[in-house]
């Protein structure tokens, strides 16, 4: 499945890879709680579902995070479109239980709000 969200201004890959590090994740997305631990750009997490290692990518226009202990292979990349920014979540199924559906909705909404708050600060 897959989950989009569009923040519609124009930013800078590197404002977005910048901004989107592991530290800054809580700051980020209120359904991660917090960084437990972290080393480079791997680390852990505690986030709405539970406690998870994490990894983090740059890759073009943007970031990349994955969940990879995650029985449903939750992965999300925030890219720097020529007009907007987009956050793009996914899992590994085509059909999920409508609660689960629903917290992964709350979670894309909640990085898009935290990008906002964060973005429009000039940080």
């Amino acid at each position: 499945m897959e989950f989009f969200r569009q923040l519609e201004q124009k930013y800078l890959p590197e404002q977005i890879q910048e901004l989107c590090t592991l530290e800054r994740l809580p700051e980020l997305c209120d359904s991660i709680d917090s960084l437990l631990e972290h080393q480079g750009e791997q680390g852990e997490i505690y986030c709405l579902w539970g406690r998870f290692k994490i990894h983090r990518e740059r890759i073009k226009q943007g970031v990349r995070f994955s969940l990879p202990g995650c029985p449903n292979a939750l992965t999300w990349t925030v890219t720097a479109e020529p007009e907007s920014l987009v956050i793009h979540c996914t899992i590994n199924r085509s059909e999920h239980d409508p609660d689960f559906i629903e917290s992964i909705d709350q979670f894309v909404d909640d990085w898009l709000n935290g990008l906002e708050r964060n973005l429009t600060r000039g940080s």
